[in-house]
């Protein structure tokens, strides 16, 4: 599904140069790469950027920092990966699920104001696949109930928001925290785990660096209480590296889904995924669907082409979140994703015989 090794061979040179400067330093928490890496960062997006030790931890120092309470109940979509109710759930919050548009995968915001309630304190549109969720009408409902708005944007590094005609802002950077995830596979990622939190609030931002490193702004002192969340240094190295080729992987990721677009358009059974006008897509998924998604994803591994299902069981129906209240049907379109969604191979690598070879397996099925 991905070429890391051909992603690093194309950069080797700069990633060893990167690694060896902090082997020589010896200054593997904390060294003066994170910093050097979160500035870049927070240049990059355009508000604070804090790096933590994954995506994970991302969202919980989110909501850690924010001060939720116990019963505080979290609106988010109920298509998404587990850690953005795990987060929830572990901080004895509670997670209200809202189904999501079938055709752009992202929370369907004509469904929220429906889950809110008194106990409401804070909205998680998850920005999937590589796109944002529709933003505006979810600033505007968390205005209007004075909710939290928590961007998980750990797919959609890079992506553009259009927050009105000639503005654009990036993905994570418009609720009043952001987070992201560096996982390897991910459209940035680290050779490792890692992760980031954003927030155009100084006072936030100084208070989850805190949180992320024991609750201490200087060692031994522990202003809040905290836990363990700090990038590795040689993961920073990395990571500066790599930003400096994230615009050039968002292209030529956009190179392989138009490529699947006009290849597999007219295909039977195949729908494309759809794009948005209120968002750039980053592509770090191109997920298709199929009625007939079980035999073609076994078919193509016949043909030597691998497929992934993100995500075969809803959250509603995963047994760590079942509720009666929740049976079968209560969220049909993620249902029926759960059942149809398959994502093809898109990164960086890709050359156009890899990508007819799968188009043309796809078509002969």
């Amino acid at each position: 599904m991905v070429d890391l090794q051909g992603q690093y061979l194309r950069i080797k040179q700069e990633i060893d140069q990167a690694i060896q400067q902090v082997l020589n330093d010896a200054d593997f928490i904390q060294g003066k790469a994170v910093q050097e890496f979160e500035d870049a960062l927070s240049h990059y997006i355009g508000c604070k950027a804090i790096s933590c030790a994954n995506g994970t931890d991302a969202l919980q120092l989110a909501m850690m920092a924010l001060e939720f309470q116990p019963g505080d109940e979290v609106i988010v979509p109920v298509h998404t990966y587990v850690a953005t109710a795990e987060v929830i759930a572990l901080l004895r919050l509670t997670p209200v699920f809202v189904d999501v548009e079938p055709d752009v995968f992202t929370i369907d915001v004509t469904k929220i104001e429906e889950r809110l309630s008194k106990k409401t304190v804070a909205i998680v549109p998850v920005h999937l696949y590589g796109q944002c969720a529709e933003m505006n009408p979810i600033l505007e409902l968390a205005k209007k109930y004075n909710l939290y708005v928590i961007e998980d944007a750990a797919q959609s590094l890079g992506a553009d928001y259009f927050l009105s005609p000639g503005k654009a802002v990036k993905a994570g950077t418009m609720g009043v925290i952001g987070t992201t995830s560096f996982f390897p596979s991910k459209n940035l990622g680290a050779y490792g785990d890692g992760g980031a939190v954003f927030t155009n609030n100084a006072e936030l931002a100084d208070k989850i660096r805190m949180m992320a490193n024991h609750g201490q702004k200087k060692k031994y002192y522990h202003d809040v209480i905290g836990c363990n969340s700090r990038l590795d240094t040689l993961q920073a190295a990395i990571l500066t590296v790599k930003l400096r080729y994230l615009n050039e992987y968002a292209s030529k990721r956009k190179a392989v889904a138009d490529f699947y677009d006009k290849n597999l358009c007219d295909v039977s059974g195949i729908v494309t995924p759809a794009r948005t006008t209120y968002s750039s897509h980053v592509f770090h998924q191109y997920t298709i669907q199929s009625e007939k998604r079980d035999q073609l994803k076994e078919y193509l591994q016949s043909k030597g082409v691998p497929s992934m299902i993100y995500y075969p069981v809803p959250l509603h129906l995963q047994k760590a979140y079942q509720d009666a209240s929740f049976p079968l049907g209560t969220f049909p379109a993620s249902e029926r994703l759960s059942a149809t969604v398959l994502s093809l191979p898109i990164h960086t690598e890709m050359d156009e015989e890899q990508l007819s070879y799968i188009c043309d397996s796809i078509r002969s099925l």
